[in-house]
């Protein structure tokens, strides 16, 4: 895995979803799982894709048909957890205990969501 995570888009983390999914797949396969979930055109996803290589958040390997695989080369575990830490920092300038009293609050959490929110404090504590 890569040391330094790219930045992806919200359009290029639908692909990444794809690949994260199957573990590899063709750009076929990409945009037609695509084309059914989204209004992007062929060409739209097309460039998604092209643009994730650039960055280095996906390669392509060569196949027996003209086709290339793509592979993720950027973990799901390891985006959500950059993605989660820069949207703390932005949002609740890196203040955890704010993010939850703020999801608490406005969430509107249910008695056992908190429940099992303190249960899983609780475990790591």
């Amino acid at each position: 895995m890569n040391n330094q995570i790219p930045q992806i888009s919200e359009a290029e983390l639908e692909v990444m979803k794809i690949l994260w999914e199957f573990g590899q797949a063709t750009s076929s396969k990409i945009i037609d799982r695509l084309t059914e979930t989204s209004e992007w055109k062929p060409k739209t996803i097309q460039t998604l894709i092209s643009r994730l290589v650039a960055k280095g958040a996906i390669k392509p390997e060569s196949t027996d048909s003209k086709a290339f695989l793509y592979l993720p080369l950027v973990g799901e575990d390891e985006f959500r957890a950059l993605a989660s830490k820069s949207f703390l920092q932005k949002v609740f300038d890196g203040s955890l205990n704010l993010m939850v009293a703020s999801f608490i609050k406005e969430e509107k959490m249910t008695k056992e969501e908190i429940q099992s929110l303190k249960r899983l404090l609780d475990d790591e504590g």
